[in-house]
């Protein structure tokens, strides 16, 4: 029990420490944009908390893969500028409409439609920015696989393209294939390119990138599940984000197609095997399978 416990403690401790790490890393990214408002939306959603789980997952991959996790900090960085750059762009009106994100109004609430996109532009453009230009003692080869990683989850065959398929399924009959692959790529999609680009930064070979794919994936759609529960049974206080969305929108979800309970056993079995990809790795992967529950566990 005390080995436990101690356990716990080891990893709450590990959770704080990145997240403040990466805290600064990401206020200290923005420059002076010009003009202000331009800043000012950027750093409004970037800046607006959250639990960092994308870029700690880097970090970990990283130290799993024998690298030294500040030479991926800037890859960090990156990442949490996509996903915040998904953010802004899925609440505005022509996407999932939604009105609160983190707790405080959308970005495009607060600045309008036309500055929200180009915001989310700049973010964009500027993690490809941390990636090439400021990651100092990185191996340019690795960083150009980590510019390709990146290019790839951002664009069709990743974010866009499963933004694309959920926009279309609206309102309509969804099967559970449907659902999985537009979650792969979109929450699974972002997810995989966090743990490959850390691994890539510290020289991963081909074996354990592949088993941080099958582990990525195995915790993408858990996340998804648990995000499709939480929408039916947390507050919007609580999530930060408007409750029963998805319900509203009339989107397949989960809970809608396979059941509450079936659905929080298919988030188990998906973490089960996830952790299980990266077991061979022994005490070097606790913080990733420490992750991998945090994911299931989590209640906002």
């Amino acid at each position: 029990m005390t080995e436990v416990i101690n356990s716990i403690s080891d990893f709450e401790k590990y959770l704080k420490s990145t997240k403040k790490l990466v805290e600064e890393a990401l206020d200290f990214s923005l420059g002076p944009e010009n003009p202000e408002i331009l800043r000012e939306s950027m750093r409004y959603s970037l800046l607006a908390g959250g639990k960092r789980i994308r870029p700690i997952l880097c970090l970990a991959s990283c130290s799993l893969a024998g690298g030294e996790p500040s030479l991926a900090v800037p890859t960090a960085v990156a990442i949490e500028m996509i996903h915040t750059m998904s953010l802004i762009h899925d609440d505005l009106p022509a996407m999932d409409n939604d009105d609160l994100r983190r707790g405080r109004p959308t970005n495009h609430k607060v600045y309008g439609d036309a500055i929200a996109i180009l915001a989310g532009d700049a973010l964009l453009t500027r993690a490809f920015e941390m990636v090439s230009l400021r990651s100092p003692g990185v191996d340019p080869n690795r960083l150009l696989n980590v510019v390709g990683e990146l290019s790839l989850v951002a664009g069709a065959p990743g974010l866009v393209g499963g933004q694309v398929v959920d926009l279309e399924c609206e309102g309509k009959e969804v099967d559970l294939e449907t659902l999985e692959y537009i979650h792969l790529h979109k929450t699974g999609a972002l997810l995989k390119a966090c743990v490959r680009t850390g691994a890539m930064i510290a020289g991963a070979n081909e074996k354990l990138l592949q088993a941080l794919t099958t582990y990525a994936e195995g915790i993408g759609l858990a996340f998804q599940i648990i995000d499709d529960i939480l929408d039916l049974t947390s507050s919007s206080e609580k999530l930060g984000k408007t409750a029963g969305k998805d319900l509203l929108a009339d989107k397949t979800t989960y809970p809608k197609l396979l059941g509450m309970e079936e659905s929080k056993k298919r988030a188990f079995d998906l973490v089960e095997k996830a952790k299980k990809a990266i077991e061979p790795w022994g005490v070097d992967a606790k913080y990733l399978i420490s992750l991998a529950d945090f994911i299931t566990n989590r209640d906002s």
